[in-house]
């Protein structure tokens, strides 16, 4: 029975390939084509359509890298082939990768109507369902040449990944350029081949079906004549009409399929290629969704949905109708789908904001859902945004790529910090690009970890990542997989319609708490340094912007810069998507990045310095302001005044070289090669620094991972690595910091330590000249701290990990994530290591001879992968950490913000500016304070439980209050949530452990 089966198998195999699906097309004429290359990007639609194009051949080469040629294809149909369905078949030179990674193009009829896209799975455009014979067709196809950039070895450095870099040698051949007939019968004899070949192998070998299905599959293909495939598929087709025919068992697990295409708004790709990806995907999906009545598609990212209305409005129109009937369904609720683990709090909430209300605006459509289904892990902080934007469920399918530990669950509610709870599902196909063959359909069924208790889960359908979308084979298939025995069954449905079934039939699912970990991919949260360091950069421009505008506004009649502030927190959300911020796209995205950074930095300080200066005046006293949430240097947090000052000494240490830094709250010592031997409060004694151990320790290691260079560090970089004592020179300087250089390799790094006045508080500066390549650079701090535990910072609170190795989750958390701050504390002392621009660290433990624990703590700095960007990070880098002894959560918190929100000096004709809203309890955050989006006038403030603790605080304005809302993320009332209590001039306000409240504030 084996040898039948193999038999069996291998003939089917040979047969398709050979034989019937070259019979889908049995006759063909070539069409006449010509070309014009455009001579640098891509230009308008009108424009490529009036090109005059030269004439070409099959088999001519085409398309520089990154070029775009408008391809002319014409013909007459045969007289002969009157009443038979004629196609178009229009290959530009595809290889077999998935569509997205390589050419592809865009069809337009002469008058500027799309058509659809071409790729290598599509590459037909239906001229007639039943061609009268002699008709004349004319065809223009806006064709990208990008290049192969993941093929046979994904991971080899290349220059094709910047236009730049890539030369312009072409990259294609024209391929086939025919008109053909389209035998819709032996189309359809492939896919039920295609159907049963692929189920039987997935049956058991001992059951029945398994058995039945091959000998239909073999008598069917007794059936064909090979000679004559066209006219004997329907007997072919009739001898598997019984065994399709079959029903599937009433306990077979459902599927409920959605049209798909997850589109990395950029990636091995610039952002402006993914603008007219999304359109050839649209053209696509709108036209499938003409041809079959219950396809339904759905597309997430508001970003990309603007794009095509403002890029591709011929194709805008097309989408918007299929929105209006119902099958071409927004998903999501974001702007992009985003990292979710270095996004500050605000960016965070602000993905929701401009993403919903998009699909508001624009459909009236508010999307219940946030569907990540390709970000790389997701913030314990994520569960209360997606809640207070109004949604309530979450889908990704990234979790099952962890490498070490099987996720439990596949649907469950998830819990964040604050004990918010959000109903999750994670596809158990185990895929965003199901294609609907038998193997992913059996692989869903016998994954599906709620077994017993839940039937049903998600197949997100369709090709992604570089676009494409869902093809009418798979369309086929899921039809023939609707009521099938042996398999799971198939319906196409939308994801609002697939959670209400799950949550109906499965209402008390298993709860996870905490951050959803990706046990991969840990490197994204150090390449690129530049991308991340302007993403930390613009969050805290855009804050300081926002509040100095709102007070402006309010104090001096400022105009609120309402456009301009919108269109640069879409720039900055599009920037954080789950390929730019993580560093992974190619070397074009990151270059163009920092450009862009570089632009939001100009922008906003121009409001910042508007709206200051308007509050200040044109006097000539000295004015600091404090765009932080908390006060320092005796200002107001929200306001300006004057700073007090305090004294600071530097002394030399006359042994080793050394230098000692006191400012009478915290002594350190700094030895002969530049490192911190010593930390300690000289009132108590009590030091900070490891007995033995030296920290601000540059440790550089070997960084080749496995595979995925710039997304992945491998647990075994660890086993080998080179602590970078050696230094050329440790100086005192005159502003009473200490300057140590060194030299490594091709690279240089020259630091400033210094301690300021009145604080507990060692600033590190790290200025790096990188010129290293597949290595990886930490930042040591070895601590005299017993902890099993610590925290870090993350949207709105913080998240505890452990300090030990228990068990295999805890061991594969060897990177994780942080913001502003990492805090560990044992009972009564505690150590904060605060930062302005990095995202990476590590904690480790070990026990010392002396029976103490020592707790490493290290911040990652750099690396150096080559592959998407060959060059990534090379060149000049400035980096800020703080060291705190003694630091409490209030002070990590606290010293968090001031690293990132540096004081502004100006002169003016005030001495002070008081804040248009304090707050009397520490603990109690205001993350962001700006004028309504509606343009009212009220002011928005958000606030939140920094500690982990409950919160009971006052909030006092500097203006009559006439009312108080509680409102969601997008400004709306919630009318089942208690209001606070409100006064002419006060709120206050009782928060749960790391709750967040937006209130809206009407002024008298």
């Amino acid at each position: 029975m084996h040898d039948d089966r193999s038999l069996v198998e291998a003939r089917l195999k040979r047969v398709l390939d050979e034989r019937i699906r070259p019979a889908v097309y049995p006759e063909a004429v070539p069409m006449e084509v010509a070309v014009w290359t455009a001579p640098d990007e891509p230009v308008p639609v009108a424009e490529g359509l009036a090109a005059q194009p030269a004439p070409a051949a099959v088999g001519d080469r085409w398309g520089a890298p990154w070029g775009t040629s408008w391809f002319r294809v014409t013909g007459t149909v045969p007289a002969a082939w009157a009443g038979r369905t004629v196609e178009a078949v229009i290959d530009l030179g595809f290889d077999e990768n998935m569509p997205g990674f390589q050419c592809e193009g865009l069809v337009y009829r002469p008058d500027g109507t799309p058509v659809k896209g071409l790729n290598p799975r599509n590459q037909w455009v239906r001229v007639a369902d039943r061609a009268e014979g002699g008709e004349e067709v004319r065809l223009h196809v806006e064709a990208a040449s990008n290049p192969v950039l993941l093929e046979h070895h994904p991971f080899l450095p290349t220059p094709l990944g910047d236009k730049d870099t890539a030369g312009s040698d072409p990259l294609y051949r024209i391929g086939r350029m025919d008109l053909a007939v389209f035998d819709e019968t032996v189309w359809d004899l492939v896919l039920d081949l295609e159907v049963l070949g692929e189920l039987m192998v997935e049956l058991p070998v001992e059951g029945a079906r398994r058995w039945e299905v091959l000998r239909a599959v073999e008598r069917a293909l007794d059936a064909v004549d090979l000679q004559d495939v066209g006219g004997t598929a329907a007997a072919a087709r009739a001898e598997l009409a019984d065994v399709l025919a079959e029903p599937a068992h009433p306990a077979a697990h459902r599927i409920s399929a959605v049209g798909h295409a997850h589109i990395d708004s950029a990636w091995l790709w610039p952002l402006r290629e993914t603008v007219r990806k999304v359109a050839r995907t649209a053209a696509n999906m709108t036209a499938l969704l003409e041809d079959e009545p219950e396809f339904v598609f759905t597309m997430s990212q508001a970003q990309q949905w603007a794009w095509v209305k403002e890029y591709r409005p011929e194709v805008w129109v097309k989408v918007v109708e299929a929105v209006a009937g119902g099958r071409f369904v927004p998903a999501g609720g974001m702007w992009v789908e985003s990292d979710t683990n270095m996004p500050g709090s605000e960016a965070m909430a602000r993905q929701f904001v401009h993403g919903k209300r998009f699909f508001l605006e624009e459909f009236g459509i508010e999307n219940e859902e946030a569907w990540l289904p390709d970000t790389f892990g997701f913030a314990a902080g994520l569960p209360q945004i997606i809640k207070a934007a109004g949604s309530t469920r979450l889908l990704t399918q990234k979790i099952s790529w962890s490498a070490t530990n099987s996720f439990p669950h596949h649907t469950f509610d998830w819990e964040g910090i604050d004990g918010t709870r959000i109903f999750t599902h994670f596809p158990p196909v185990d895929t965003y690009n199901c294609a609907m063959e038998g193997r992913q359909i059996a692989h869903a069924a016998r994954n599906f970890k709620e077994k017993g208790a839940a039937t049903v889960s998600l197949a997100p359908t369709g090709f992604g990542d570089g676009g494409g979308g869902t093809t009418r084979e798979m369309v086929a298939k899921a039809a023939r997989l609707r009521d099938l025995a042996g398999s799971a069954t198939v319906a196409w449905e939308s994801p609002s319609e697939f959670f209400a079934k799950a949550r109906a039939e499965y209402p008390r699912p298993p709860v996870w708490v905490g951050e959803l970990y990706l046990e991969l991919h840990r490197g994204t949260l150090t390449s690129q340094a530049g991308t991340k360091q302007g993403n930390r950069r613009s969050e805290h421009l855009l804050r300081e912007a926002e509040l100095w505008a709102a007070t402006a506004a309010v104090r001096a009649g400022f105009p609120y810069p309402y456009e301009e502030l919108d269109r640069i927190w879409k720039t900055v959300l599009l920037h954080q998507f789950h390929d730019i911020l993580p560093g992974s796209s190619i070397a074009w995205v990151h270059r163009e990045a920092r450009a862009t950074y570089a632009r939001v930095a100009a922008e906003l300080t121009t409001i910042i310095d508007a709206a200051q200066r308007a509050l200040a005046g044109q006097g000539e006293h000295p004015l600091v302001f404090n765009a932080a949430p908390h006060p320092r240097r005796g200002v107001p947090a929200g306001g300006a005044g004057v700073p007090a000052t305090a004294a600071l000494t530097v002394t030399a240490v006359r042994e080793g070289g050394g230098f000692v830094l006191d400012n009478g709250l915290l002594r350190v010592e700094i030895d002969g090669r530049g490192l911190l031997v010593s930390a300690c409060d000289p009132a108590t004694g009590r030091e900070a620094i490891a007995p033995g151990e030296a920290a601000n320790l540059l440790q550089l290691h070997p960084d080749f991972p496995n595979q995925w260079d710039a997304w992945d560090v491998d647990a075994f970089y660890r086993n080998t690595g080179t602590d970078l004592t050696d230094v050329v020179e440790v100086t005192a300087r005159e502003d009473g910091s200490v300057r140590v250089l060194r030299a490594f390799g091709a690279s240089r790094v020259t630091q400033h330590l210094s301690i300021p006045a009145g604080v507990r508080r060692l600033d590190i500066d790290t200025e790096v000249d990188w010129h290293e390549s597949e290595k990886f650079l930490k930042l040591a701090f070895p601590l005299d701290v017993h902890a099993e535990r610590y925290a870090s910072e993350t949207q709105f609170g913080h998240v505890y990990r452990p300090t030990h190795t228990n068990t295999s989750w805890e061991r594969a958390k060897f990177e994780a994530c942080n913001h502003r701050f990492v805090h560990l504390e044992e009972p009564g002392f505690g150590i904060a290591l605060v930062n302005d621009t990095t995202y990476g660290h590590d904690v480790t433990r070990t026990v010392r001879a002396d029976g103490g624990t020592t707790t490493t703590l290290r911040a990652s700095i750099l690396r150096a992968p080559r592959y998407p960007d060959p060059e990534t990070d090379q060149g000049v880098h400035r980096f800020h950490h703080a060291l705190l002894p003694g630091a409490s959560m209030s002070d990590a918190v606290r010293e968090g913000y001031h690293a990132n929100l540096p004081e502004r000096h100006l002169t003016g004709d005030t001495p002070g500016i008081t804040p248009l809203i304090t707050i009397d309890h520490d603990a109690v955050v205001l993350s962001a304070l700006k004028l309504a989006d509606d343009g009212s006038g009220d002011l928005i403030a958000r606030v939140y439980e920094a500690h982990g603790g409950r919160a009971t605080a006052t909030l006092t304005t500097a203006f009559p209050l006439t009312s108080t809302q509680t409102t969601d993320l997008l400004e709306r009332p919630l009318a089942d949530t208690a209001q606070p209590t409100t006064t002419a001039d006060t709120i206050t306000l009782s928060l749960r452990p790391f709750e967040m409240v937006t209130l809206r504030l009407t002024r008298g």
